[in-house]
């Protein structure tokens, strides 16, 4: 066997500090003691060559490249040759149970790997098949991966923006915009970005007092950046927008101010209520209101928070006011259900940012690795035949 020169087409990959090495004594204290056991029984009794099947039992996108970048740099540390067989290319879709991928080599440098590889693979899987379907939701609108805050650390955070990379990359490979960025320097690579992109918290608004005057703070220390300003922080959207909006007239009528609606979900955009709500749906988008909707995609229409109803209130509002080219950010829950529901009401959303391709059922992400073959002869568990070699290609037929 050779060193294989695998790779994806994934900025950042290579770099990612989850792919870098660990020494051989913390795999050991990070891995299942059962596969500490069977290396050194294997290492007492005789090597062999193993292939092993990866695979998830849900449809996924494949995400492999952190999983595959930390193995080619753990075995060039241990000077041991493998191959891998990419059955799926990176954004590629995955039915349930499928091998991802199948890698070969010893044994003994393999057994010890197992737990951390599936640690690598099963959610960013998952996770790029909610970015993929989230971009697609809402095909034409720009996406910023926001899901730092939600991870359990950076590795967790690492594997989540790769995700959203690929199943961004996917998603406009179908056509969408999908995503363009991330909040945060450290995974910006994965965007082929240079840093992360966004202006203010609700921390700065409430130190500053008032949204204009965070604005005009903003403006003052990073005047050639875009302004993206909060406007939920006291309740009272549409009149903040509109003040920063005269305030800063030049950056409104360049396109180089974006109003950000994150109204919680305790209350209504300023001036709306179930009625007012229901009204300005129906005028824009009066299909969206005329079949069955669950509670939650009636929420999600002209419910509380940041509702469609909310966003078209705003774009009617900077429109009226003569500010058609100020842009409209949103953020808030912004799953697979509630881009839909925003799609179907045609609400003119410019960007959004979201974290919620974040697993919600983190047992879905539950990757599995067996072994297929041993020095050549194929062998596997009873009622993981499919994942053989032979069987694909005997479902593949002759012609594969």
């Amino acid at each position: 066997m050779v060193q294989p020169s695998f790779g994806t087409n994934t900025p950042g990959v290579e770099t990612a500090s989850s792919a870098s090495p660990l020494p051989d004594s913390v795999i050991t204290a990070r891995t299942d003691s059962y596969f500490n056991r069977t290396k050194q029984i294997v290492s007492h009794f005789g090597d062999c060559e193993v292939t092993y099947a990866y695979f998830i039992r849900r449809p996924v996108i494949s995400a492999p490249g952190l999983m595959l970048e930390w193995l080619k740099n753990v075995m060039a540390q241990r000077n041991a040759p493998y191959k891998v067989d990419i059955v799926h290319p990176e954004g590629e879709w995955v039915g349930a149970g499928e091998p991802l991928v199948y890698i070969t080599g010893s044994f003994t440098h393999l057994a010890d790997l197992e737990t951390l590889l599936l640690q690598k693979l099963g959610s960013p899987c998952v996770a790029a098949h909610r970015a993929y379907q989230i971009a697609l939701s809402l095909p034409h609108t720009r996406f910023l991966a926001m899901d730092a805050r939600h991870c359990a650390g950076y590795e967790m955070q690492e594997l989540m923006a790769y995700a959203a990379s690929v199943g961004g990359r996917a998603a406009q490979r179908d056509g969408a915009i999908g995503f363009v960025g991330t909040a945060n320097d450290a995974v910006a690579p994965f965007f082929d970005t240079t840093q992360g992109y966004g202006t203010m918290p609700h921390a700065l608004i409430g130190y500053a007092g008032s949204t204009v005057r965070a604005a005009e703070m903003f403006s003052e220390i990073y005047p050639d950046t875009n302004l993206v300003v909060l406007v939920d922080y006291f309740g009272k959207e549409i009149t903040d927008a509109l003040a920063v909006c005269r305030r800063f007239p030049d950056l409104a009528g360049q396109g180089k101010l974006a109003m950000r609606l994150d109204t919680h979900g305790g209350r209504f955009l300023e001036g709306l209520n179930p009625q007012e709500s229901y009204a300005v749906v129906d005028r824009h988008a009066p299909q969206a209101l005329r079949r069955y909707r669950s509670d939650t995609e009636l929420r999600y229409l002209i419910g509380t928070g940041v509702s469609a109803a909310a966003v078209w209130r705003m774009r009617d509002a900077l429109d009226e006011a003569g500010f058609p080219h100020v842009k409209i950010i949103a953020s808030s829950g912004f799953g697979v259900t509630k881009c839909a529901c925003m799609a179907d009401a045609k609400a003119p959303i410019d960007v959004v940012g979201t974290g919620s391709f974040i697993p919600d059922l983190w047992n879905e992400t539950y990757a599995t690795a067996d072994i297929v073959s041993y020095n050549g002869t194929e062998r596997v568990k009873i009622g993981r035949e499919f994942l053989l070699p032979s069987a694909r290609a005997a479902q593949k037929g002759p012609s594969a």
